[in-house]
């Protein structure tokens, strides 16, 4: 579980005194859970360094640096299990919500996204979706190499790609229709 027992045994694993573990991990699941999670980022930014990512193409970066992350988790099955039933108390929503967002983030500049506009919040929000209903799909999944959850991964990708590729077209087409306002005022003001 993800309580005083926890700590203690990895306390005790780690070689760590346990007064001093139980001090820094707190009471509370979520201070536990939210510690796990920065030792996924941080194990997903070793997995993949820059070097290795910049021979990807982002589609593939995305998915790579999910895949590690699930990867990583399969050695922990039913600790995400619980970790995911505790974050989805309401109590603990908001928290969850950041945390998943603090992923993405994770991901997306692991990537080499380097975006503060507008597109830096909704490549965010679609991939923090994306990874969550990816876990949602995890934790069912009984296959020895993890292929439903990939399969289902490649099949989220390939969504958020022609949804952006509808995005960029009907952008194109919009470029393409005729611009009222300008064409008046160029009647009315000659070049």
């Amino acid at each position: 579980g993800w309580g005083p027992h926890a700590v203690a045994a990895a306390a005790a694993e780690a070689d760590v005194d346990p007064d001093i573990a139980a001090l820094a991990m707190g009471d509370d699941p979520m201070d536990l859970i939210t510690h796990w999670v920065k030792a996924v980022d941080a194990h997903m930014a070793e997995a993949l360094p820059p070097e290795t990512l910049a021979t990807m193409k982002i589609r593939e970066k995305i998915t790579r640096l999910v895949e590690v992350r699930i990867d990583y988790a399969a050695r922990h099955k039913e600790a995400v299990r619980r970790a995911l039933a505790i974050m989805a108390m309401p109590q603990n929503l908001r928290r969850s919500a950041k945390l998943n967002w603090h992923s993405a983030d994770a991901m997306w500049r692991l990537a080499g996204d380097t975006a503060t506009d507008f597109n830096h919040y909704t490549k965010r929000m679609t991939l923090s979706a994306v990874y969550a209903s990816t876990l949602l799909t995890f934790i069912n999944d009984e296959s020895d190499d993890l292929g439903e959850t990939k399969a289902f991964l490649a099949r989220r990708i390939d969504n958020v790609m022609q949804f952006e590729k509808a995005k960029f077209n009907m952008k194109k087409r919009r470029e393409m229709m005729p611009n009222l306002p300008r064409f008046f005022g160029r009647l009315r003001y000659p070049a």
